[in-house]
């Protein structure tokens, strides 16, 4: 006959409270032996692992693993693989480069964490800018040319829009009825007696004598297309006004604009920059 369990008669400690007993029983040999396996694990990942906090650093283990080194020969790996992909962007112009659709790809991949990088603070993660401080990458409104040769200059050498402040230079009167012209050739609608002030005071020798920026013009002054209807400080009539009298990147004159774009060439590789060219001009205003 099969033993049979009299909980009654159970090895016991002696304690007892509200007629419960504490008994004796080992525990099932399962546990025991997860237990035991349990503590052998941590000895060993003791040993071969950093694990023990010291006073200066952590016990380093026998086989000298840590995570820079892991990330190291990672990135390494990357690079291998790489390697002949960048040798090929070295030894390509850009145009090439946007011929190339395999190479075009691997640019635009590569280049998505360079620009996060060095460009979406000001321009954004997908190149949309930031109204009246940074210009838009994603429309077909370039203030310098939008091919891919001229973004490889934009970002290599920087970029510094000047504008002289027409306060003082041009009578108050004359500063209001181009802020008119300005607006009205944004909607088609610019006068010719607003053109012959616009002419008169200048202003076509930067933005051409059709408004239309020096881009366009072949001026290569940077200056904006004023009859786009896009913006780059902002369409309404006092942005419009404090832009003429205080102007851009004016020194000394407290409400000057502020456009600046930093060089990268000492930053960033010529295959850097080459890539990020392409990701830029794929936004899709490229030319």
């Amino acid at each position: 006959m099969a033993k049979q369990n009299k909980p009654q008669h159970a090895p016991d400690t002696g304690h007892e409270w509200d007629g419960i007993r504490e008994l004796t029983n080992p525990p099932p040999r399962w546990w025991m032996i997860t237990f035991h396996a349990s503590w052998i694990w941590c000895v060993v990942y003791f040993i071969l692992y950093p694990s023990i906090p010291l006073v200066h650093e952590a016990t380093k283990g026998i086989l000298g693993w840590t995570q820079i080194k892991e990330l190291k020969e990672a990135v390494a790996e990357n690079d291998k693989v790489k390697a002949p992909y960048l040798q090929k962007v070295a030894a390509m112009d850009g145009q090439a480069l946007l011929a190339d659709a395999g190479l075009r790809s691997f640019a635009e991949s590569s280049a998505k964490a360079i620009f996060g990088d060095n460009c979406a603070a000001c321009h954004g993660a997908g190149g949309e800018g930031a109204p009246g401080l940074f210009p838009s990458l994603a429309d077909d409104d370039w203030l310098y040319g939008g091919d891919i040769n001229t973004i490889i200059e934009s970002i290599t050498d920087g970029r510094r829009g000047d504008m002289p402040a027409h306060e003082g230079m041009v009578d108050e009167a004359d500063i209001e009825k181009l802020a008119d012209f300005v607006i009205a050739s944004a909607e088609g609608k610019g006068t010719p007696e607003g053109l012959a002030l616009f002419n008169d005071t200048g202003c076509a020798g930067c933005h051409g004598e059709n408004a239309a920026g020096g881009a366009i013009n072949e001026l290569g002054s940077g200056a904006s297309n004023l009859t786009d209807g896009i913006w780059r400080f902002g369409g309404s009539r006092d942005e419009v006004l404090r832009t003429i009298r205080y102007g851009v990147n004016q020194e000394g004159v407290a409400n000057t604009r502020i456009a600046i774009m930093p060089a990268f060439g000492g930053k960033l590789s010529p295959e850097a920059i080459k890539m990020l060219a392409v990701k830029v001009h794929e936004f899709g205003g490229g030319k």
